[in-house]
């Protein structure tokens, strides 16, 4: 039975640790050293009331003889042996992490480079920049220059980032298919028939009557991306001849998103 005289005695040992510990809770810890402190109390217990049990000792339950009372006092910071964490912190961090986890488990699966031994530079390349360019850090541009299944010369410059998107790539990082420019890449030539087509894509509006050559402006940033080999790429970008032995010729441009806010 829940007695006052019990309660009061707990009450007058609760009094004298508040004021042993007044001055050292008086000072805040700082956003990093709290967000550590609630990760670790995360990561080591599956619910919240697992952490409040492990801040109640048995001397707690003597005098208060009831757990719900107890849990109670630490979740509000009378009672514990260790750091106060609110409920909403410690539920919200959860979520997160778990969210974090999931996302990584996600993107891990959908590295269709992952795990593949590469042995030419052009696969190594696009293996490099596969992640990246799902996760929009990066907007690389291929062009390409070989002659197709046909015998015939093709070329043309491929949104790597649309590509992931819309296709599997496991069968040009498995070696079964050669990637190829095709009439609805952003563009396509072919240089027996002379049919040349351009595409805009959601990443990319092609630009196809500039005097000087063909210019790609990046949507997200609204940069120019100028693919003469004479000219420098534009702001944010590289130009990267890849030597390969797949193809007759490889560029790829790498273009760094700077989103306007």
């Amino acid at each position: 039975m829940f007695s006052l005289k019990n309660f009061l005695h707990f009450c007058g040992k609760l009094q004298n640790q508040l004021t042993r510990d007044a001055s050292a809770k008086a000072t805040a810890m700082d956003q990093d050293e709290a967000s550590t402190t609630v990760d670790n109390i995360v990561t080591q217990f599956n619910t919240y009331e697992d952490f409040l049990d492990s801040q109640i000792t048995t001397l707690d339950l003597y005098y208060l003889e009831d757990e719900g009372l107890a849990r109670q006092l630490v979740e509000l910071g009378y009672r514990g042996t260790g750091e106060v964490v609110r409920r909403e912190d410690f539920e919200a961090r959860k979520a997160a992490i778990e969210i974090a986890r999931l996302a990584e488990r996600t993107q891990k699966k959908t590295l269709t480079s992952a795990g593949k031994d590469l042995h030419d530079n052009f696969l190594k390349a696009l293996a490099v920049r596969e992640e990246d360019n799902r996760s929009g850090k990066v907007s690389s541009v291929i062009f390409i220059r070989d002659r197709n299944s046909h015998g015939q010369e093709v070329s043309g410059y491929i949104d790597y980032a649309h590509r992931l998107k819309t296709e599997d790539f496991e069968v040009y990082f498995s070696g079964k298919k050669r990637l190829l420019p095709r009439p609805t890449d952003m563009s396509f030539y072919n240089w027996d028939s002379h049919i040349a087509v351009w595409n805009s894509t959601p990443n990319y509006q092609v630009i196809a009557d500039n005097p000087e050559g063909l210019l790609f402006k990046y949507k997200r940033d609204r940069k120019i991306l100028n693919v003469d080999p004479k000219a420098q790429p534009g702001d944010n970008s590289t130009r990267s001849p890849i030597l390969t032995e797949l193809y007759t010729q490889v560029v790829i441009f790498d273009h760094i998103s700077r989103r306007k806010t």
